[in-house]
C-alpha cells in the first residue's frame, strides 16, 4: 500500500514568484498542484465574430510608448518623423489601463532598452536605423537632450509621462522588433499563467506586429487593440497590419468595446461580492 501520509496544510509554504503559478512545500513535501484559477469569461464584438476570452488568464502588452518614439523632442522627431500618429494611443490607454488594473489584468510595458555597450545589437540591426553609418542611430547621443537613443535608463527610453505607470506593472526590455527574441517575456507570461494577450503601442506594423506574430507562433491567443495601436508608417501599413492580424494571427477590436464589456464584468463581480 502506498504511504500517503501528509503534513497538515498549514505546514506547507507557498513557493513561486507569481500567485498564479506556485507550489506548496515543506521540509518533507512538495505539492505541485497549482491553485485553481476561477474563469472570468468576457464576450466582445471583434467585428466578424463574437469572441469570448478568460480575463483571469489575460495580460496587456504595451509596446514602445517611449519618448524616443512618441515625444516631440525624441529620436524619431529629431530625424524628421511626424510623431503625431504615435501619440494617438495615449488617450485610449489612459482610459483602458486603470480598468484592466482594477480587474487584476497584468500590465506589461515592453520597451526598447539597449545595453550601453550595444553588445546585444548586431550590425544588421544597427543598419536599419543608421544605414549610411552616419547620423544618430541606436545608442548615439541625441542632440539637445544628450540622452542616448533607446538606452535603458535614459530619458529616451522612458515611457511618455502622459501614461501612468503603477508599481504593480511589469517591465520587459527588448532589443529586437519582436519582444520575444532574446528576452524573458515568454517566461514571465507563463509564470502569470496567461494565455490571452492584448496588444497596444507603436509601431503597429513593426514592433507590435512582430511581437504579436511571435506570440501567435508560441500558442498565445492574440488581440490587437486597434485604437490603442498606431504607426508613423504610411496608412497602408496600418491597413495591412489589421488585415493580417484578422486573417492569420488573431482578432482586432476597439478599446471602447472592451471597456464596455469590462464595465459589465466589474458590475457582476461587485454584485457577487456585495454583503
Amino acid at each position: 500500500m502506498t504511504d500517503i501520509r501528509l503534513q497538515p496544510v498549514d505546514d506547507l509554504q507557498p513557493l513561486g514568484a507569481s500567485t498564479r503559478n506556485r507550489w506548496s512545500v515543506s521540509a518533507t513535501q512538495a505539492n505541485l498542484v497549482r491553485p485553481p484559477v476561477v474563469p472570468q469569461p468576457v464576450t466582445i464584438d471583434a467585428g466578424a465574430k463574437l469572441v469570448t476570452f478568460d480575463l483571469a488568464r489575460t495580460a496587456i502588452i504595451v509596446v514602445d510608448m517611449q519618448n524616443d518614439f512618441c515625444h516631440p523632442d525624441g529620436w524619431l522627431a529629431h530625424i524628421g518623423v511626424d510623431v503625431t500618429p504615435a501619440r494617438a494611443p495615449i488617450a485610449p490607454l489612459q482610459r483602458l489601463l486603470p480598468v484592466l488594473r482594477g480587474l487584476d489584468v497584468p500590465v506589461i510595458w515592453l520597451n526598447w532598452g539597449n545595453r550601453p555597450d550595444r553588445l546585444n545589437l548586431s550590425p544588421a540591426l544597427l543598419h536599419v536605423y543608421k544605414p549610411s553609418g552616419t547620423g544618430v542611430g541606436l545608442g548615439d547621443r541625441l542632440p539637445g537632450t544628450g540622452a542616448r537613443v533607446l538606452e535603458r535608463g535614459s530619458w529616451s527610453a522612458s515611457i511618455v509621462e502622459e501614461l501612468t505607470v503603477e508599481s504593480t506593472d511589469i517591465h520587459v526590455a527588448k532589443y529586437r522588433m519582436s519582444g520575444f527574441q532574446d528576452t524573458e517575456l515568454d517566461s514571465i507570461l507563463r509564470n502569470l499563467n496567461v494565455t490571452t494577450l492584448l496588444f497596444a503601442g507603436v509601431n503597429a506594423d513593426q514592433c507590435v506586429l512582430c511581437t504579436l506574430q511571435d506570440a501567435n507562433f508560441l500558442g498565445y491567443d492574440c488581440m490587437l487593440l486597434r485604437d490603442c495601436a498606431a504607426t508613423t508608417s504610411p496608412d497602408y501599413c496600418m491597413a495591412a497590419t489589421v488585415y493580417n492580424v484578422n486573417q492569420c494571427f488573431g482578432f482586432v477590436l476597439e478599446s471602447s468595446v472592451l471597456t464596455a464589456a469590462l464595465a459589465g464584468k466589474r458590475a457582476a463581480i461587485a454584485e457577487v461580492n456585495a454583503p
